[in-house]
């Protein structure tokens, strides 16, 4: 990715945001998050961790104090500038999930709150292709080392329909809802802003680990802030998958 190049809609909703995307309650609950991860995907010291849509760092960092080592990639260069002050031992690339090329190289695979997995269909753009999250995956699928385990978290559809808000627009075709929203800076500006997030069902989740060569050990639902694993639903607004790459 060429230095300074914007090749996503949310790149430009991340440098206005900076640091003040901190500040979101849901960011509250990334201890929490954490934690429960390292017992999900039994990860100990000296392990290989690399974080897809690591936004800011904030699970990064934590990951690294525990003794992992970690790569976190984000498609927006403020907030992978935003990571790198972290001072935690992780490390920090500027990357487009879809290009990603890892070989068979981590221990586990993390993409948490819809970074590099759910903010992809992008109908501004003149590709308008809505099975982005499928090459996502994929490349998640490729950087796993066998007998690795993926966490991802979905936005879920049930959900979103189910409290769909008055500036929110679902496109049920896509399964894609478009959100108008108002974004604040650390300056305290304001700015109007369009999100496009695409929500899944377990059952699509099911079909996407295994079209690309994982097994789906789990998927719960969760509600961030308060990370407690539940029995698929329609009242939390995500999902999160745990599935393991088969040994060769």
């Amino acid at each position: 990715m060429k230095e300074g190049e914007q090749t996503h809609w949310f790149e430009p909703i991340a440098d206005h945001l900076s640091d003040a995307y901190l500040r979101y309650s849901f960011t509250y609950g990334t201890k929490n998050e954490v934690e429960c991860l390292m017992e999900l995907l039994d990860l100990k010291e000296g392990d290989s961790l690399l974080d897809v849509g690591c936004g800011p760092g904030r699970h990064s960092n934590l990951f690294a104090e525990k003794g992992l080592n970690v790569t976190g990639i984000d498609i927006s260069k403020e907030f992978i500038r935003i990571a790198d002050t972290g001072g935690k031992g992780a490390k920090f690339i500027r990357q487009d999930v879809r290009q990603m090329d890892y070989e068979s190289e981590f221990d586990a695979v993390i993409s948490m709150c819809q970074g590099g997995f759910g903010l992809l269909y992008d109908p501004t753009s003149s590709n308008k292709d809505s099975d982005m999250d499928m090459k996502a995956l994929k490349n998640m699928s490729r950087a796993l080392k066998p007998g690795g385990k993926l966490a991802l978290s979905a936005f879920s559809s049930y959900f979103q329909v189910r409290f769909l808000g008055e500036k929110d627009f679902f496109d049920a075709f896509n399964g894609v809802n478009k959100e108008e929203i108002e974004i604040i800076s650390p300056e305290g500006l304001k700015k109007d802003a369009v999100t496009w997030t695409t929500c899944f069902t377990p059952r699509e989740l099911r079909f996407m680990v295994n079209n690309v060569g994982l097994t789906v050990k789990d998927i719960w639902s969760v509600t961030p802030l308060d990370y407690e694993l539940l029995p698929c639903g329609i009242e939390n607004p995500e999902f999160l998958l745990l599935a393991e790459k088969q040994l060769a």
